[in-house]
């Protein structure tokens, strides 16, 4: 699992947005978006640059990888 830390989502259409655009990728068997701590959580096995670029381009940030649990 891929966990990151992105800045700027603040409502449910941003969570969509981001989750539209990372499940389309390759790999990518689900995306979760945690808005309240700004974590995406990917299951699969994508390609990190390809989940950070799709991300960047839907608008919002990628600060770095999500803490740990």
């Amino acid at each position: 699992m891929l966990r990151l830390k992105v800045t700027g989502m603040t409502c449910g259409h941003c969570a969509q947005a981001v989750t539209r655009a990372v499940e389309a990728l390759p790999q990518v068997e689900r995306a979760l978006v945690d808005i309240k701590t700004g974590e995406v959580s990917i299951d699969g096995d994508p390609d990190e640059a390809a989940v950070r670029g799709a991300i960047e381009e839907e608008g919002y940030q990628v600060v770095g990888p999500a803490a740990s649990a």
